[in-house]
């Protein structure tokens, strides 16, 4: 069990990863270590190119800021299998062999997400008692509190034992990151009905029933995902993914087409200006770069995914959520729930 607690917080970065690169990592570090004074960063990747953004932003060198040289770098078109075999000299394999090696807490990348949980596992491995990891994000909800929903794409079969450790894990989560009190957790299903759904959900189902250390709540349909009915969904990895990305292009859809029936409607128009800080504090309230920060649970570390286009604002964004895991220990508290959850199984 990996646990590292100096005095400061430090952090791995792999500034090589995603579609922008340093272009968006650099930025974020800067603002990160300038909004807290005990947060140090590892800035990993071509120190060639990481000094030149550097410069390029006006700082030479920078107290809580720190460049770890990686003569590699992964693609987004790399096959995970290839990356991980080919690349040990990568920016992001670099990242997380520091966190292996207790030399910083955690580590944050825009790169390649296959690839990023294949290094991850190789490298971190799993706590006792979690078969496979999961990709776990906090969304936005209706009524203001984040719901947590995992996985998002990091284990595509599971099975009910799977499934039932991701409900522990996103748990912790909950309590830990948002200090949400006992969370609601609930199955991803086709309905709400005891009847429905494969037999993996029911029997997943009857063994969240069973475990008094989870608040279960039962079945939520996909148009409640941010509903705030529950504090935590559950599910495999290729439905959490689809149920993501489907979620996402709908409020692109909605945001276009709002668009040009303002440009259409000569009303609308004329009073544009007067809704328009009314729709600015909408977007802010669902802007996912307010919201990115994928993290990769069930490992013996802290492994922060941010998307792979992320803006400056969105890598802040899992930077923050990177230094949030840190100070409350959620491998740890995962680790130590699920071991209780065990015992009371036994």
């Amino acid at each position: 069990m990996h646990q590292v607690q100096p005095s400061r917080l430090k952090i791995a970065l792999d500034m090589m990863g995603g579609d922008h690169g340093p272009l968006s990592t650099i930025p974020a570090a800067i603002t990160a270590v300038s909004e807290n004074s005990q947060l140090d960063l590892i800035l990993v990747g071509d120190s060639t190119a990481i000094q030149h953004a550097l410069a390029d932003a006006g700082i030479s060198e920078h107290p809580q800021l720190q460049i770890k040289h990686a003569s590699q770098q992964v693609l987004m078109t790399d096959k995970p299998s290839v990356a991980l075999r080919t690349k040990r000299d990568s920016s992001m394999r670099v990242a997380l062999d520091l966190v292996d090696q207790q030399k910083v807490q955690a580590c944050v990348s825009a790169g390649n997400t296959g690839a990023l949980i294949a290094m991850a596992h190789y490298v971190l491995k799993m706590l006792n008692g979690i078969e496979r990891p999961a990709l776990i994000s906090a969304l936005p909800t209706t009524v203001g509190t984040p719901v947590f929903m995992l996985d998002l794409g990091a284990t595509v079969n599971c099975d009910s034992d799977t499934l039932f450790q991701f409900a522990v894990m996103g748990a912790v989560m909950a309590e830990e990151v948002e200090s949400i009190h006992q969370p609601k957790v609930a199955l991803l299903n086709m309905g709400e009905e005891e009847i429905k759904g494969s037999d993996q959900i029911k029997r997943t189902s009857l063994l969240l029933s069973e475990c008094a250390d989870i608040n279960y709540i039962g079945y939520i349909e996909g148009n409640d995902i941010f509903s705030g009915k529950a504090d935590v969904i559950v599910c495999d990895g290729f439905v959490g993914n689809v149920a993501l990305k489907t979620c996402e292009g709908v409020a692109k859809l909605i945001i276009k087409r709002f668009e040009q029936a303002l440009k259409n409607s000569m009303s609308a128009h004329l009073f544009g200006w007067m809704i328009k800080p009314l729709l600015k504090s909408i977007g802010t309230g669902v802007n996912p770069d307010h919201y990115n920060g994928a993290s990769l649970i069930g490992l013996r570390g802290i492994v922060v995914k941010s998307h792979g286009n992320a803006t400056k604002e969105a890598f802040l964004s899992a930077i923050r959520q990177a230094v949030r895991e840190v100070e409350r220990q959620v491998p740890a508290k995962i680790k130590d729930r699920l071991e209780h959850v065990l015992i009371d199984k036994a």
